[in-house]
């Protein structure tokens, strides 16, 4: 085992295994204040036992191998899920392939062969509403009465309220959806961000003075159409740089009503990003996307957009996820 943050896998052997370890337990969209509620009792659990602390969680996310056909907007990919998850204080994840066969394997074998036999585990931490195995029939009740038997300590963490409303992925992927984006940075305990590969673009924005860094985020991406406030790192860990900006998400009606892209001008900054992976963090909502008669009435709103954006992150100076790295 790495002394850093570790990723488990379906092939990984039984002698890299830590066992003993204490697991929170989950699907972990987003890595939300609820998730790191649950995190946040599996690292005491192992500190009073003396044991590392793993998250358990699931890829692709189950929803997606019984929905095939009816894609979810992740807030989380996997990459960027266990990002969050390393910067926990975790000491890794197990990530355990959600297939057809593990679509069938019932709740009992599920914590007899996995949770007790290959893990080894000393104790779990779930959400009050987590349920696993065939037909969804394993439960925090399930675990809790087994736990004197199996010889383990069960943790099961209630729903985190924000204003007597309860947090949830699918609360903050609504907020995301109207713009709203300080309620999704709430629930989330930070930014919302996604991550991609910068592709060359029509390259508008140059001609408009206005050079754009253009990503492709994922079909699924729910988040409103319209132009942001946002953050950008360029690297990863203690070497990550970072820039502010204003973004547009959407389908440039002015130009080309196309597929949607993300558009990034980052402020104060000189260079090529073309093949770079950026994380764009979103700070505000800034108005919805609209469409221009005249090229010079955009150019001038995008002055104040920038300006707009510059003052909501001058009062937002350290708002980005907090991110770890995985190996």
């Amino acid at each position: 085992m790495s002394t850093g943050f570790t990723v488990i896998r379906d092939n990984t052997p039984a002698s890299a295994i830590p066992k003993g370890a204490v697991v929170a337990m989950g699907n972990f969209d987003g890595v939300h204040l609820g998730h790191r509620a649950v995190i946040g009792a599996a690292l005491a659990m192992g500190n009073a036992r003396g044991r590392p602390a793993l998250a358990v969680t699931f890829e692709p996310h189950p929803r997606s191998f019984f929905s095939p056909n009816s894609p979810q907007f992740r807030l989380t990919d996997e990459s960027n899920k266990l990002r969050l998850l390393a910067a926990t204080g975790l000491a890794g994840a197990v990530v355990m392939t959600f297939d057809k066969a593990r679509a069938g394997t019932t709740a009992q074998d599920f914590i007899h062969h996995d949770l007790i036999g290959r893990l080894g585990i000393s104790g779990i931490a779930v959400g009050y509403d987590f349920h696993f195995g065939k037909g969804r029939v394993g439960s925090p009740s399930l675990l809790v009465s087994e736990a004197p038997r199996l010889g383990i300590e069960v943790d099961v963490q209630a729903h985190v309220d924000i204003e007597e409303r309860p947090v949830s992925s699918s609360a903050i992927r609504m907020a995301l959806a109207e713009g709203q984006i300080a309620d999704a940075t709430t629930m989330l305990g930070g930014p919302w961000f996604a991550t991609g590969e910068v592709i060359h673009g029509e390259k508008r924005g140059r001609d408009l003075g206005y050079p754009t860094a253009n990503m492709r985020l994922d079909k699924t991406c729910g988040l409103k159409h319209g132009i942001y406030a946002v953050r950008v790192g360029l690297g990863q860990g203690s070497d990550q740089m970072r820039f502010d900006g204003v973004a547009s998400f959407g389908r440039r009606p002015t130009f080309d009503n196309g597929a949607p892209l993300l558009e990034v001008f980052l402020f104060d900054f000189k260079g090529d990003l073309y093949g770079k992976v950026l994380d764009v963090a979103f700070i505000s909502f800034i108005r919805d996307e609209l469409k221009f008669d005249a090229i010079e009435a955009l150019i001038r709103q995008m002055d104040d957009d920038s300006a707009t954006a510059r003052a909501a992150l001058a009062a937002a100076p350290d708002a980005f996820p907090k991110l770890g790295v995985i190996g």
